[in-house]
């Protein structure tokens, strides 16, 4: 796997590192780039959809999109232009007929056969082309919820730890904290922080309270964000933003030796303790409800990428939306998730360990004291 990747991951899933034990994970995951766009070296875009709102597909096609195959030889199924397409690595794609009913699969337009197979609850785990049996990959937990670990120590335990801990100073100067409530700019902006639930990647709460903090240059141009996205009919959903150093100790310290290479070293912080990252995604206004997009929040496997391929053209415009939104305001996507994005002055921050209880929110402004 190419050092930048695996460099990149801050989080990790079962199926990401057993990719990366095996040579062959390298090629799949390189594959899989080649199927996309570089996020290196980004400019701003226009804010603006790049292209018209596509319509949702037949739900009853969500049962065969997914990824399909061994490493060195990975099939997409997903949906582009309407049509169900199996896109091969390296190898080119074919359309899907549409399905005669529900219950009937699609065969390539060429007339080849693409018979699936499915377990006993009725979900697909294989599909043969002629003689060639493809088993499905399993990207992401397999009932759509948070992905979760075994802590190696109990998470109460490495609280007490690393509350008593120091973090790094870096280099400065840097400029003086002014952290703002995002919640409080603008009733649109609504939060599900899971890290103050136990519906996060360690099965325990580490916040102490479920609320969300940027600097203010960056909570203002979020705001503009938000602004911009709501004629289109969307709101922001933050699932988390400052997050105090010590809680990025107990992420380091909660996880296995062999899995380190997916979360941030405390010893050099993150972008995230100086109040510039924020993970969000987008929900739509008139329901309330959170858009569906190619991966999961806090899901570290390919679909986790900001061009992974696959997916329906309704998820990737989605996730497309939200990004040349930030990046019209200054922040970057990172190049492991679609979610997390970092603001531009990210650098002129210091590295923060003020616990959410210990700010101050007389006024509306959040300072640290």
């Amino acid at each position: 796997m190419p050092a930048k990747i695996v460099s990149g991951l801050r989080l990790f899933s079962p199926l990401v590192y057993r990719l990366c034990q095996s040579v062959k994970a390298s090629i799949f995951v390189s594959a899989l780039l080649n199927l996309t766009v570089s996020v290196s070296g980004q400019t701003p875009r226009s804010w603006s959809p790049a292209e018209p709102k596509p319509q949702d597909v037949p739900r009853a096609w969500s049962q065969f999109i997914g990824a399909y195959g061994p490493d060195d030889d990975v099939y997409f199924i997903l949906e582009r232009g309407n049509k169900l397409i199996l896109l091969r690595q390296n190898a080119g794609e074919w359309i899907l007929a549409e399905q005669a009913s529900a219950g009937s699969d699609p065969k390539t337009e060429a007339g080849l056969a693409a018979r699936f197979h499915r377990n006993s609850a009725g979900q697909i785990d294989f599909f043969n082309l002629g003689n060639y049996g493809v088993s499905r990959r399993q990207l992401g937990p397999s009932d759509g919820n948070q992905q979760q670990i075994k802590p190696v120590r109990p998470v109460d335990e490495l609280t007490r730890e690393a509350l008593t801990a120091s973090p790094p100073s870096g280099n400065g100067p840097f400029r003086k904290a002014d952290l703002v409530e995002l919640a409080r700019l603008d009733a649109a902006i609504h939060l599900d922080i899971r890290y103050a639930t136990s519906n996060d990647f360690l099965g325990a709460p580490v916040y102490t309270q479920a609320r969300a903090f940027l600097q203010r240059p960056a909570g203002e141009a979020l705001l503009r964000v938000l602004h911009k996205l709501q004629p289109l009919g969307y709101g922001l959903l933050i699932h988390d933003a400052y997050r105090p150093w010590y809680i990025t100790k107990i992420f380091w310290e909660a996880t296995p030796p062999e899995g380190k290479i997916f979360v941030a070293d405390p010893a050099q912080g993150s972008r995230h303790n100086r109040g510039c990252a924020v993970d969000l995604t987008l929900y739509d206004l008139m329901s309330g409800k959170p858009v569906e997009m190619p991966g999961t929040y806090d899901e570290m496997s390919p679909r986790s990428f900001p061009n992974y391929p696959g997916g329906t053209s309704l998820q990737r415009w989605h996730r497309d939306l939200l990004r040349r939104a930030m990046e019209s305001e200054g922040f970057t996507v990172y190049e492991s998730e679609w979610w997390h994005f970092d603001y531009k002055d990210w650098g002129e921050y210091p590295i923060l360990n003020v616990p959410f209880e210990k700010l101050d929110t007389g006024s509306g402004a959040t300072l640290i004291h």
